[in-house]
């Protein structure tokens, strides 16, 4: 009997559990394999998606750095008129913003042959999205909109500074070409300044900036560099008279538009043959320098009062 009892315990002996155990060993070393073959694959998968996105998003940047246009100065240009024509979002200040480097410091000083990047800064932003996820793609387009914004007040400003030089002028649609003029050189002052010999027109105070406003209604007859007078606007009013504003640093319109008396048509500056910041102005009989007439005399016969 104790042989068949040890007889008996033999069939469950260690090495029965030892081959059980490595059969079960086995069995689960071998479900860790799996899974582990199983977690490498998701990992590799991984990087090539986000090799893929990267791929992507490095593909997609060269076309976004493709989108902004090249505009090469011809004679005659302005930031305004470039501005106008190519219809820059945010107008000549966002055209001198983004090519300042090319320009320098004084926006009114553009020469031919410059190289003027149209929609430099928005191609930036456009760049930086794709290299983002959508969440970062969507915060990146918030300040965007806000940079649109400023250009939107600072448009603002000068409408209500156009109303206001309106609502100024006379009742028969004729203002002072600046707010609370006051004539620093009179017309026909003499001095070897001038080659004439004397003064062609009559200079107004006026700081880097300030609302230049067209007399009375008319139409542009020409808007842009004009050699010493720097930038100048010319109009043909419904006298057949013309009115000249010269030396100013930005324009607003361009030839062949109609203004309105005490419209806003740019801002005063220094441009040109100037010894400092003032408006320079003239009428004429004619459209070009050698045709003046008294421009206070003029103003006053049409009810402005100077």
């Amino acid at each position: 009997m104790p042989a068949k009892g040890k007889h008996r315990r033999t069939k469950t002996g260690p090495i029965s559990r030892g081959v059980l155990a490595a059969g079960t060993g086995g069995a689960v070393l071998a479900l860790p394999l799996i899974g582990a073959t199983g977690a490498h694959a998701a990992e590799q998968s991984a990087p090539a998606a986000t090799s893929a996105a990267a791929h992507s998003a490095s593909a997609s940047a060269p076309a976004a750095k493709g989108a902004p246009k090249t505009y090469s100065v011809v004679s005659g240009d302005y930031l305004a008129k470039i501005a106008a024509e190519k219809k820059v979002k945010g107008g000549w200040q966002k055209l001198y913003q983004d090519n300042r480097d090319v320009v320098g410091e004084n926006p009114s000083l553009i020469l031919p042959g410059m190289k003027l990047t149209l929609g430099a800064k928005a191609s930036g932003s456009a760049e930086a999205a794709p290299s983002t996820a959508a969440p970062s793609a969507a915060k990146k387009a918030a300040p965007a909109e806000k940079t649109a914004a400023p250009a939107e007040k600072t448009a603002a400003p000068a409408a209500e500074t156009a109303d206001s030089g309106a609502s100024e002028s006379t009742g028969s649609g004729w203002a002072a070409p600046v707010e609370n003029p006051n004539v620093t050189t009179q017309y026909r002052a003499s001095g070897a300044s001038w080659s004439s010999g004397y003064h062609t027109g009559s200079d107004f105070q006026a700081a880097s900036g300030t609302s230049v406003r067209s007399i009375g209604p008319g139409t542009v007859v020409s808007a842009g560099w004009s050699g010493s007078y720097g930038n100048e606007v010319v109009i043909q009013h419904e006298d057949g008279m013309y009115s000249q504003y010269a030396h100013l640093s930005s324009l607003e319109v361009s030839a062949g538009q109609t203004v309105t008396g005490g419209q806003q048509i740019g801002l005063s500056g220094t441009t040109g043959n100037s010894t400092g910041p003032h408006l320079h102005f003239e009428v004429r009989t004619g459209p070009s320098y050698g045709s003046d007439v008294d421009p206070i005399a003029y103003l006053r016969s049409h009810g402005v009062s100077i």
